[in-house]
């Protein structure tokens, strides 16, 4: 089929319909069929259209002259190889259902492309997982790497169920310990058997300032000082001088306790918290607090992903936003 050039769209006659009735190609238009740069390279490197005075070398060479273009390509021509009907769209492409068409069938993935080193905004992502979300799809980042092969990660906001309020022990009295609240006695007890703190002996339980902060927030503790009692907000700003991150860290972990998880240290695993739900053998979550308008190398992403999945747990990153957290997951998918 004789396609011509016509700025960056490619178009044809109305011979060339077929091509969107049967692969779901092109926008229909009076005349014929246009084509997206990605759909008329594609065609063009299958041998299924011809482009009058260009060949697939000179056009790809002027289509990827704009922006990002060449993994875009690359991206729309793998999910095609995997036998998806695609369509670009407002995120990057639609994907439909295997066997489905454009006007005929459902869009199954919204899909958007980024490099590995891209910066991935959590705000914009959020809303995009949301929106998706709302059309019953699946949000997808499509990630290029510096060697040009993909990998495709599925992202959702994550609705964690509430797993039942767990028995908090009685009020308690704390003395700081610089940024640490130390408790003592049957106190200590009580508190270790709700998985608070690290003995520092069969007496002593230290607390971490973000526990310390849920506690106070919950009524739970009070420490004392000279001036009066330490509020949550003094906890924080104390803490602050020696962790620039406690203030998120402090957020989710109050609100993962009052949703009845257990957050405990995830440092070995290069995260703020390993979170138990249910019996307390392993831990099923790794979460990652994050203040408001944060943005993170989409390497950095993929590194906790693929130790997550290698001590299988899944990967969340908490969100704090005014009216709450939003616990985002990524997960690496085969499409």
């Amino acid at each position: 089929m004789n396609a011509t050039l016509d700025g960056t769209a490619v178009r044809l006659g109305p011979e060339a319909l077929s091509l969107h009735q049967q692969g779901g190609y092109g926008r229909v238009e009076a005349g014929g069929l246009r084509l997206a740069p990605e759909e008329a390279l594609y065609l063009l490197q299958r041998q299924k259209i011809e482009v009058e005075g260009w060949d697939f070398d000179r056009l790809l060479a002027r289509f990827s002259g704009s922006g990002p273009f060449l993994r875009s390509f690359l991206v729309y021509r793998d999910l095609r190889e995997r036998g998806y009907a695609v369509q670009p769209g407002p995120q990057d492409y639609r994907v439909f259902r295997r066997g489905d068409r454009p006007g005929s069938g459902k869009t199954r993935y919204l899909v958007r492309v980024v490099s590995e080193r891209d910066l991935v905004d959590f705000e914009a992502a959020g809303a995009e997982v949301a929106t998706s979300s709302h059309m019953r799809k699946e949000y997808v980042l499509a990630v290029v790497d510096d060697e040009d092969e993909l990998t495709y990660y599925g992202v959702k906001a994550s609705v964690l169920p509430e797993m039942g309020k767990v028995a908090e022990a009685v009020h308690t009295m704390g003395e700081p310990l610089g940024t640490a609240v130390m408790i003592r006695g049957e106190d200590a007890d009580a508190l270790a058997r709700q998985w608070y703190g690290t003995r520092l002996d069969e007496q002593r339980l230290l607390l971490s300032p973000a526990e310390a902060y849920h506690l106070v927030q919950e009524g739970i503790l009070t420490v004392p000082e000279p001036e009066g009692h330490l509020t949550p907000s003094a906890l924080l700003n104390r803490a602050a001088a020696t962790d620039s991150e406690i203030r998120e860290k402090a957020q989710v972990y109050s609100d993962l306790r009052r949703r009845g998880y257990t957050p405990r240290t995830g440092y070995k695993f290069g995260h703020h918290f390993r979170v138990y739900t249910g019996d307390k053998t392993h831990s099923d979550l790794l979460v990652h607090a994050l203040p408001p308008g944060v943005r993170l190398p989409m390497s950095a992403i993929a590194r906790s992903v693929r130790l997550a999945h290698s001590v299988k747990k899944k990967m969340l990153f908490g969100c704090v936003q005014e009216k709450g957290i939003r616990y985002i997951e990524f997960g690496r998918i085969k499409l």
